[in-house]
């Protein structure tokens, strides 16, 4: 038995951006379901986060999720499996209100994880599904946890250790020998993909932040035979950043340059070295033309190795890190932890505003 997963959709990302609807319908349409067709798979798990706003629904973005996401798997009678993410429950202390149970009702064939952990057998392999764990639940999410005979663990975790974006672990939450007597521990949560023994957390299947920039996206496909979970990637990324030099550019290497691939797509420009201010207009003229989202030019006086490029481009590593050292500073009798990942939580849903 094969098992499509996903986790991280967050449908109605930056504001119900138009734009970011276009890119996530096209990976389901052209990625996703032509997969899932080809290979005859009958059952998807998601692993949070459907939706993307907690506390409402915008009705665009509500009707474009249904006609390219439930309704594609209510018209194959697929087997849905979904839990309750961190942005599709109202409350933050509870997941008592959530968007999957109000919003998804009229759908066969639909099983929603909200309140407990449910064991789950599939053929030969028995299964946890674990929705997100919060104040009101987590006693009795971490007791189920602890005394669960299943094989695999499926869950939307905040988990000590790993990296919540490239280059930022996470140093609060669930500690990861509570897993041990799993084989495997699939989770949503975390964008970034990343494994740990018997942990790893599967990563949103497209870009939504500049963040996401280069990382391997897509959605996997687990076997419960042989308990391979296989790559199916993402070839459309929405992010990319182009260098720029002039030193030996001429009108024809611009008339010639390929940008095909760059409509609906957002670019920074690394200026290396700049002589021809005419020459450099053309070349952001070409850009622009072919009908790029939004592109920015940076001037880089350093280097262009990847490192630079890394602090000069990725602007959420510095601000995370400034606001955790702030708090870390703070002589306070409240849990330290606890505030971290509240403010990591309102910084990601900030970026997706952006």
């Amino acid at each position: 038995m094969k098992i499509a997963i996903v986790t991280d959709m967050h449908i109605g990302v930056r504001g119900d951006s138009k734009l970011f609807l276009d890119h996530q319908e096209r990976f389901f349409s052209e990625v996703f379901f032509p997969y899932i067709d080809e290979h005859d798979i009958k059952i998807i798990f998601d692993l949070g986060d459907t939706f993307d706003r907690r506390k409402f629904i915008n009705y665009v973005s509500l009707e474009r999720g249904k006609k390219f996401f439930f309704d594609q798997i209510e018209n194959r009678g697929i087997e849905y499996h979904a839990l309750v993410g961190n942005h599709t429950t109202y409350y933050t202390n509870t997941n008592e209100v959530n968007s999957m149970n109000l919003l998804l009702r009229e759908y066969k064939n639909f099983n929603i994880y909200e309140n407990e952990c449910v064991e789950l057998q599939l053929g030969s392999t028995k299964f946890l599904m674990v929705p997100w764990i919060n104040n009101s639940n987590y006693k009795d999410m971490l007791q189920s946890i602890r005394e669960s005979t299943a094989d695999m663990c499926m869950g939307h975790f905040s988990i000590q250790g790993f990296e919540m974006d490239k280059g930022h672990l996470c140093d609060h939450g669930l500690t990861r020998d509570l897993f041990v007597n799993f084989e495997s521990v699939y989770s949503g949560h975390f964008h970034h993909p990343s494994t740990y023994n018997n942990i790893s957390y599967l990563g949103s299947p497209y870009e939504m932040t500049w963040s996401d920039y280069q990382g391997k996206r897509g959605f996997r496909v687990l076997d419960t035979e042989t308990r391979e979970l296989e790559w199916i990637l993402n070839p459309y990324p929405i992010f990319h950043k182009i260098e720029y030099d002039d030193a030996d550019m001429t009108i024809e290497d611009i008339a010639n340059l390929d940008v095909s691939k760059l409509k609906d797509t957002f670019i920074k420009v690394i200026v290396k070295n700049r002589t021809n201010p005419y020459i450099y207009d053309l070349f952001l003229n070409k850009l622009t033309d072919a009908g790029a989202a939004d592109v920015k030019s940076i001037e880089d006086s350093l280097s262009l190795e990847s490192e630079g490029l890394n602090e000069i481009m990725d602007e959420t590593k510095d601000t995370k890190e400034i606001l955790h050292d702030y708090i870390n500073s703070l002589e306070t009798k409240v849990d330290k932890t606890q505030i971290k990942q509240l403010i990591d939580e309102l910084y990601i849903e900030a970026q997706n505003l952006a």
